[in-house]
């Protein structure tokens, strides 16, 4: 570590960062971020983690965020390294997760006189980002990063730091200090803001859902980090079945006796039961872009918690918001709530998720290759070992990982907002750094795994103990129900040629493994995650099996029916899967138009 006369402007971040506990770093070196590579060479207790992209070196850095609560820097160097790690910060801000990124810049005397790679990295990134600065110097160093730090903790967000290259190796002796900058002024003094709602507004909450007969909850990434068990008491007392968001799928185990599973158009049919049947909502920490799946506006009466205002009311006519911290909320809350003694709407709704997981191991053993997707979801429901993390992609594969039975302790994540395709890999690298004691395995699809395939080298350069799990079927899958479901169009643009992904991972260092029978993913799952290292397994897949055919809405069904009139050239498979036995039973949009459906078979 350099003495005090000879630190630079970069030592001085690094081991700032440090005091405040950030002691990971993602990413790329580069000609005007290499004064910045010195001091990360000459702090070894900055971990380095050398990624193939910048875009996965802000991803990972998200998914270390997720996992943690905590954040992990990221680091690029100007122009195109720093516009490539946008993708993965705007990831990180629309989902809540702190990143420290650093970039280069131009030389100080330089910047704006088009010289090369001469961006304003400052405020190209500062949309991504709760704070976006250009470091002066040494001089500036210090009291810039912790400002930096403290926006990314307090506002869950990215932030951003800038430093020209040749300010990046300045001396305190190279630099000039003003007599306002006191040596000293910042200090990395932490305080834990929890805000509780007043005493009254409590007691209106709890009044209002104890005069609703069936009460449905809705749990969502603002239940994590502590407030799951306290969402399951809250329940228990109202005899409310819960319902989860994608992002808070692992608030409450799946297998707890209350829980109903996820919700929206990667969902599945319990919750959407609940939802059509209720008439009290309680949403903890949810603003699920899904609300065209909740209740109808005005059927049921709501309460939200949630830690920012501004979301409160945004996705259902709630009529009491109480802006706190979920745990210390509903901490607030529980003894204000009357407990009941009647069940039956959460048994109800309970049974219709039995019904429906059930269908899931129908299909799952559908005899043929390729294997229905179910088959991967219902394997790893049973192989994932104790306390492992679950990342998955945008794609068919959001709907197929997110059904996998979650046990306590197990933790899950994707990119829920902005939907970023090839997130799941990078993830799980941050992942399997954060919590090197703990199996990581990232369930990708085939077109994401395309975009992020020079990350299965970073998983073998670290020796992670990642296991990936392709889902393989030669299309963007979600992309052909989104283009009939959604626009009533036949598929266009959607076919993908074929990868060997078990030949690359190969060739990339990882062990690799092939199934696409029913019979035999079980095993190989289990083979490929009790290997001592990084590992991947090509699950081939039926693309026509829909991902939403539970949850799909009579108006959707009826633009699926135009597309296969207008053409779709897969609409024999496709309908013949929608009718597939025990599917009309629990689609209602299904179910009505089982007769249309026929005419293709």
């Amino acid at each position: 570590m350099p003495d005090a006369a000879s630190k630079t402007t970069s030592d001085l971040i690094v081991e700032r960062l440090l005091e405040w506990g950030v002691d990971t770093c993602f990413g790329i070196c580069g000609d005007t971020v290499n004064g910045f590579f010195e001091a990360l060479r000459t702090h070894p207790e900055m971990r380095f983690v050398h990624v193939r992209h910048e875009e996965y070196a802000a991803l990972a850095a998200v998914g270390y965020a997720k996992f943690t609560g905590r954040p992990a820097a990221c680091v690029a160097a100007s122009g195109p390294g720093a516009l490539h790690l946008m993708n993965g910060l705007m990831d990180g801000r629309v989902d809540q997760a702190p990143v420290i990124a650093i970039t280069g810049m131009a030389y100080h005397d330089l910047v704006g006189t088009h010289f090369l790679q001469d961006v304003d990295n400052a405020r190209v990134l500062d949309p991504a980002c709760a704070f976006s600065e250009r470091v002066m110097g040494p001089a500036h160093a210090v009291s810039v990063t912790d400002r930096a730090v403290r926006a990314a903790l307090y506002q869950r967000s990215p932030v951003h730091l800038t430093i020209p290259i040749d300010v990046q190796s300045w001396t305190c002796e190279q630099d000039t200090v003003s007599e306002k900058n006191v040596p000293g002024h910042t200090s990395t003094a932490r305080q834990l803001h929890v805000q509780v709602p007043p005493e009254a507004e409590l007691r209106h909450a709890a009044d209002l859902l104890n005069s609703c007969e069936r009460v449905a909850v809705i749990a969502g990434a603002g239940a994590r980090f502590g407030a799951g068990p306290l969402v399951e008491e809250i329940a228990q007392a109202l005899g409310a079945p819960i319902a989860k968001a994608g992002l808070g799928k692992d608030a409450v185990p799946d297998d707890h006796p209350l829980c109903v599973g996820g919700f929206g158009f990667i969902g599945g049919r319990a919750a959407h039961w609940a939802f059509e049947n209720c008439d009290g909502l309680l949403i903890v920490g949810s603003s699920s872009p899904f609300y065209d799946f909740w209740p109808e506006p005005g059927q049921a009466r709501a309460v939200q918690i949630d830690d920012r205002g501004d979301r409160i009311g945004l996705r259902y006519p709630v009529e009491v918001g109480l802006c706190g911290d979920a745990r210390a909320t509903l901490q607030g809350l529980l003894p204000l709530i009357a407990p009941r003694e009647d069940r039956s709407f959460a048994d109800q709704a309970r049974q219709v998720f039995a019904d429906w997981w059930g269908l899931q191991r129908k299909r799952a053993a559908e005899p043929g290759a390729p294997m229905k997707p179910q088959a991967v979801t219902c394997a790893l429901s049973e192989v994932l070992p104790d306390r492992a993390i679950l990342t998955t992609d945008a794609g068919t594969t959001t709907s197929w990982a997110s059904r996998v039975l979650l046990r306590r302790g197990m933790e899950f994540s994707f990119s829920g907002t902005l939907c970023t395709m090839g997130s799941a890999v990078p993830y799980a690298v941050g992942a399997q750094v954060a919590h090197p004691d703990r199996p990581v395995v990232a369930v990708v699809g085939d077109g994401a795994l395309a975009m992020c395939m020079g990350e299965l080298a970073t998983i073998a350069q670290h020796g992670l103990p990642i296991t990936v799990v392709v889902m393989r079927n030669d299309t963007l899958g979600l992309e052909i129900w989104e283009q009939n479901a959604y626009l009533g169009n036949p598929q266009y643009g959607c076919a993908l040629s074929p990868v060997d992904f078990a030949a690359v991972a190969g060739a990339c260092g990882l062990a690799a493994y092939s199934a696409q029978d029913p019979g035999e993913v079980r095993e190989v799952l289990e083979h490929a995650l009790a290997f001592d290292g990084p590992a991947l397994v090509e699950c081939v897949v039926d693309p026509y099996e829909p991902p939403y055919g539970e949850t799909v809405k009579p108006s959707q069904v009826a633009k699926v029916l135009k597309a296969y009139a207008r053409g779709e050239p897969d609409r024999e498979e496709m309908a013949a899967n929608f009718l597939a036995p025990g599917r009309p039973e629990l689609s209602p949009g299904v179910a009505q138009h089982a007769n249309e459906f026929s005419k293709y078979l």
